[in-house]
């Protein structure tokens, strides 16, 4: 099991990661970020992604689909992707994690596959 800071230099260590965070979507808080912060506001990036989290989580249950959990939410812009990933564990509810990557030098599908794994690992 992986602490919060391991978690976020492994989630920086994904080719192309400009910034990452966990993010309490109760709250909108970050808990934790980790980015040189040039490229992008970790901390208003987690508030404002927060209402999309709540926003998916009310569609859901309006449409009924709470046996489908959420297992990431892709924001494709022209020159970055922003991933993210609520967590599904039980220490982890109400939690999700917020990566932003450079879109010239991230892999997707790895990028998503290592988040993943690093859910998988975080111990909160």
């Amino acid at each position: 099991m992986a602490n919060l800071e391991t978690s976020l230099k492994d989630a920086m260590a994904i080719e192309g990661s400009i910034g990452v965070a966990l993010v309490d979507y109760n709250s909108g808080m970050a808990l934790g970020t980790l980015g040189d912060g040039s490229d992008l506001d970790l901390t208003v990036a987690a508030a404002a992604n927060t209402d999309l989290v709540r926003a998916k989580m009310r569609t859901m249950e309006m449409l009924n689909l709470q046996d489908n959990g959420i297992e990431d939410i892709l924001i494709s812009l022209t020159s970055q992707y922003h991933l993210i990933r609520p967590l599904t564990t039980q220490s982890g509810r109400g939690l999700f994690l917020y990566l932003a990557l450079n879109r010239s030098r991230a892999n997707l599908a790895m990028a998503r596959h290592q988040l993943k794994r690093i859910e998988g690992t975080l111990e909160i």
